[in-house]
């Protein structure tokens, strides 16, 4: 874990070591006021020498001066350096997202993987600025110390170094229950992010059936859950702090215990005593580092683990290394002999053999269930087949990059995602290098263009989260616009006007028949008058073709898709 975490250092390398160098100036400067007072004791003072002696002061309030200025350097660039650790890990756990295949995300919440992406990744940018910078600073002031120490009197250090791996085998007992309290937190955290989005994004079902008591009910179990891994939380913190601070107490105890014995033997004097217990108090920054990092360093691991688990998440669809980009010239498509099965055991398509001719528009129709949107997301890939191949104007799509394919082929949802932003911004997200007239142009052959000028702002009008502020005509004509500003050589309309009115029916389909022209197009379609003039109709029933052939030629069979269209 930490060698990933170091390895996000590397581009901001500068800033970390000019953070380490403050760090060492800060524990010189705390080791150095000791030996310098013991020195003014000993023979500046005694020998009168007041003028060296306010000298020396007036220096050491100096090098004060120069911590205070280096504590201000970790302060603003040390929490940068962080910031920008914490953005890079974002960025490339965000990038392994936009890898990761449909499956993933069928199994997962929203809620959980922003958790991942926001909470967690702050814990991991508090390791990665306070975590070296602390424990340096603790090592050398610790370490530094003791050696002056022992240099002084050795039998007072001894008690000394005695005492601090006493403590550090507390820090280390107490990190153990606080990684596996820290770990609960976060995963609890997680539940409740993902309940609050999900109670959010439904809140107008909630209220269509006065269920608010219901959604509140369960928000807070989720809220008790949470309030239970804190309390185990802190109460392994305060374990740790209450041994800390006994610790802390107890130390300058035992030194002037041991030390006023060593004077009453005559083996120490009172300015060595004075210049151990300096130096015990300078203990007390370094050892509140050292309790510091255990928490942090408990918490960043944490959050470290949580971002390194999905990281080591494997794509399930993915490409050769030798893939290449695909060119469809035509738009011819063969599906030979394809099975795909989710979870490998319940096969969802069984042995389906189609041939697509370029410019063709096949309708797929069947019972809910059967296959129909299943065979039509392996074309583009987000799911690979179990079996067979799918072959795009003669070349296996398993053979060429992701992205090249769906850059080749458009797709129109029953369920239309609009992004809350402008619809400007909607219409382009189509093809993001487009120009304003290329929209108004694709705005137009969607015929949206009016009902957007008669908006208020026009183009620039904010359409609400999920477009709330948009109907469901104009969400769907919004997504035809995206298509024409795409301009791909294969259309999938998987259900696309199944939710919409009859007239706003009426509307688009006139807009799907300007946009499928020239285009190979496939439409999964329930509503049969919609697809009557589709050159060819296919039949798909219980993950098998069992039929196929023009609307005239199914009807006068009066097999299963004669059935359903009188239905």
């Amino acid at each position: 874990m930490i060698k990933t975490l170091l390895g996000f250092f590397k581009p901001h390398m500068k800033i970390f070591l000019i953070d380490m160098l403050c760090a060492v100036t800060v524990a010189a400067v705390d080791l150095a006021f000791p030996l310098i007072s013991r020195k003014a004791m000993y023979d500046l003072l005694p020998q009168s020498a007041y003028e060296v002696f306010f000298i020396l002061m007036l220096s050491v309030a100096a090098f004060y001066v120069l911590r205070s200025g280096c504590y201000y350097i970790m302060t603003y660039w040390g929490h940068t350096f962080g910031i920008r650790v914490e953005a890079d890990i974002r960025a490339a756990l965000f990038a392994h997202l936009q890898e990761l295949d449909f499956e993933f995300y069928d199994q997962n919440r929203t809620g959980k993987l922003m958790n991942r992406l926001t909470g967690d990744l702050f814990e991991i940018t508090e390791l990665a600025h306070h975590g070296p910078e602390d424990l340096l600073i603790s090592l050398l002031t610790i370490c530094g110390a003791l050696i002056c120490m022992f240099v002084i009197e050795w039998r007072l250090a001894i008690v000394v170094a005695v005492l601090i791996p006493i403590f550090l085998i507390i820090v280390m007992a107490n990190r153990k229950a606080m990684s596996f309290a820290s770990i609960n937190v976060k995963k609890k955290m997680a539940e409740i992010n993902s309940e609050i989005e999900s109670r959010i994004s439904g809140i107008k079902t909630s209220k269509a059936f006065a269920n608010e008591d219901v959604d509140q009910e369960r928000f807070d179990d989720s809220n008790d859950l949470f309030k239970g891994a804190k309390k185990d939380y802190y109460k392994a913190m305060g374990r740790f702090n209450a041994s800390q601070e006994f610790f802390m107490g107890i130390m300058p105890v035992v030194v002037i215990a041991f030390g006023g014995w060593l004077i009453m033997k005559g083996r120490l004097n009172y300015i060595d005593l004075i210049t151990f217990t300096l130096f015990v108090n300078a203990f007390v920054t370094p050892i509140r580092k050292l309790s510091q990092f255990a928490e942090i360093f408990t918490n960043g691991t944490a959050g470290l683990r949580r971002f390194m688990e999905v990281m080591a998440i494997e794509p399930q669809v993915k490409e050769k290394e030798d893939a290449v980009p695909l060119v469809v010239e035509k738009g011819g498509i063969e599906i030979s002999d394809v099975s795909f099965a989710y979870d490998e055991v319940s096969e969802v398509l069984s042995g389906i053999d189609l041939s697509i001719r370029p410019g063709e528009t096949v309708a797929i129709v069947g019972q809910s269930g059967g296959g129909k949107t299943t065979l039509c997301q392996l074309i583009p890939r987000f799911y690979d087949v179990t079996a067979g191949s799918i072959r795009i104007d003669g070349t296996d799509v398993r053979d060429v990059t992701k992205r090249s394919i769906r850059q080749n082929i458009g797709i129109v949802q029953q369920e239309v995602f609009i992004f809350a932003d402008t619809i400007l911004e909607n219409i382009r997200y189509g093809r993001p290098d487009a120009t304003y007239e290329e929209v108004v142009q694709a705005a137009k052959r969607a015929e949206i263009y009016d009902d957007i000028m008669e908006m208020p702002d026009g183009f620039e009008t904010y359409v609400g989260e999920r477009g709330t502020k948009l109907s469901g005509g104009q969400k769907q004509r919004i997504s035809i616009a995206r298509i024409f500003l795409k301009d791909p050589k294969i259309l999938i309309l998987d259900e696309a006007t199944s939710a919409l009115d009859t007239v706003t029916e009426e509307r688009i389909q006139e807009s799907f028949d300007r946009l499928s022209v020239g285009r190979t197009t496939l439409i999964i379609a329930h509503r049969l008058t919609t697809i009557r003039n589709a050159d060819r109709i296919v039949v798909i029933e219980d993950g098998k073709l069992v039929e196929q052939g023009t609307h005239d030629e199914l009807i006068e069979k009066g097999g299963i898709y004669a059935d359903l269209y009188n239905v």
